[in-house]
């Protein structure tokens, strides 16, 4: 038989050898059988706990009541006029800012709660709300 002569024509294999792919998952197989239980057995620990959440500092509200003859409270305390822009200055130093509410009476004139509001924003406040009640 000589190696440079074809005696017969080539046949085109149309089937995989499994026999590679068998053992390869044996393999894998026994290596799995072998660190399950080494993975098991592990050493009982008792760890502290800790949060790791940043604690969050709330800023305080400051309510700001305009009355039906337009005096100013400032958190229930009579304020007069020239003394509301010191506060407001003092309150939006303070870091966190504080939240400035601002309850006008119904009967009020809407001047006397647009003045408070230019004052709290010369002043440097950034929050400011309303309160308001809802109709029964």
């Amino acid at each position: 038989m000589a190696f440079g002569t074809q005696d017969e024509p080539d046949e085109v294999m149309n089937e995989i050898n499994m026999t590679p792919l068998v053992d390869v998952m044996l393999v894998l197989l026994i290596i799995f059988i072998i660190t399950v239980p080494v993975m098991k057995h592990a050493v009982n620990v008792d760890l502290p706990r800790a949060t790791n959440q940043a604690q969050v500092v709330k800023p305080q509200t400051i309510l700001l009541s305009v009355n039906a003859q337009g005096n100013y409270y400032w958190n229930e305390t009579r304020v007069e006029d020239d003394a509301l822009p010191a506060l407001l200055q003092a309150e939006a130093a303070k870091t966190p800012q504080p939240d400035l509410h601002i309850r006008g009476d119904k009967d009020v004139r809407y001047e006397r709660v647009a003045q408070a509001m230019a004052a709290a924003q010369q002043a440097g406040v950034k929050k400011i709300g309303f309160i308001t009640e809802p109709k029964r």
